[in-house]
């Protein structure tokens, strides 16, 4: 089958290559990918950063979600059929969403909503994970709730305004004056200019925060918290609860950080809860999430579809931080 592959770690563009078909196990479906789409996890496995929590072997098949047809459905698989149309995000070890085929759990993947296309399923599995398990299991949002969504036009941030508005908040979120029309006719309530204006200075007493960013934008954001509030966040570093469930050697390493230790202190002293959200792969929140997008209450948000060929442009410009929504990538 023809690949997306890097042969290191690095800044290194991605090779269009023949590989194997992926093999099956019992559990898992062979699935035909027809679109994938781009995140920034990619660049951080592409770069080596997450290489002491995931052991990758070389060549490297980048990707982490996608929609397709099954080709093929393992001895022990029930809940799949030859023929389905299904979209999903393999667990990190199975990786590699930037090929023609793809081996993945049964409990994975779910059917594809029946109103998108291809190339519109492929953009949600990931934001959608992320959104759902960051809004309803972690922080538990609830009707009349003031939450912060930073990066509103992201494909996080779309996905997210959109479901924290289904869930009964009120929404602020951070946006360029480019992306202002785009999250507020996605619902949000107040748009905070990030080139003009400091939301720290601008919001009070919110009820959650969900970080895209990290860093010193993170370490704001518990100054708009209120008491008992609670902030998710993808893109900060674990905190000592964390270590003490997904304990590994590279999380122990970022708890020695003085990144972690300060925002373990920001959250004793403004006496919030503070998680970082590494997304787990479940089909069963994808058929939830399917479930939203068949009635209307959330729209995928696309910003641009690049042929296969021209993954490594499309890779490039993910990584400049432009695009409005998901950037699409076609396989067939």
């Amino acid at each position: 089958m023809k690949a997306m592959v890097i042969d290191r770690y690095g800044k290194v563009p991605m090779q269009l290559t023949e590989m194997p078909t992926p093999e099956m196990g019992e559990y898992e479906v062979l699935a035909e990918i027809h679109a994938a789409s781009f995140n920034p996890i990619d660049f951080k496995i592409r770069d080596g950063k997450v290489k002491l929590l995931v052991k990758y072997k070389m060549p490297l098949i980048l990707g982490n979600d996608f929609s397709g047809i099954v080709a093929k459905v393992g001895s022990k698989v029930t809940r799949f059929k030859v023929g389905d149309a299904i979209y999903g995000r393999p667990r990190k070890s199975k990786i590699g969403t930037f090929a023609e085929y793809i081996a993945i759990h049964e409990n994975d993947i779910a059917l594809k909503p029946k109103n998108l296309s291809f190339e519109e399923a492929a953009s949600i599995p990931l934001v959608g994970l992320t959104s759902y398990q960051a809004l309803h299991d972690i922080m538990q949002l609830k009707k009349g709730q003031k939450i912060l969504i930073q990066a509103g036009a992201g494909g996080v941030g779309t996905f997210a305004i959109q479901l924290a508005k289904l869930m009964g908040a009120t929404v602020a979120t951070t946006a360029s004056e480019a992306g202002t029309n785009l999250v507020k006719s996605l619902g949000a309530d107040e748009i905070i200019n990030y080139k003009t204006e400091k939301f720290e200075e601008i919001l009070r007493d919110y009820d959650a925060v969900f970080d895209t960013l990290g860093g010193k934008i993170l370490e704001k954001s518990f100054d708009i918290i209120k008491d008992g509030g609670k902030i998710v966040s993808v893109s900060g570093v674990p905190n000592a609860r964390f270590g003490k469930e997904y304990g590994s050697g590279f999380i122990k390493t970022l708890l020695f950080s003085a990144a972690s230790h300060k925002l373990t202190a920001l959250e004793k002293k403004h006496n919030v809860s503070y998680t970082f959200l590494f997304m787990k792969p479940s089909g069963e929140q994808l058929q939830i999430i399917a479930d939203f997008i068949e009635t209307g209450k959330i729209k995928p948000v696309i910003d641009r579809v690049f042929s296969f060929k021209d993954a490594q442009k499309a890779m490039e410009y993910a990584e400049s931080g432009r695009a409005k929504g998901k950037i699409i990538l076609k396989v067939r």
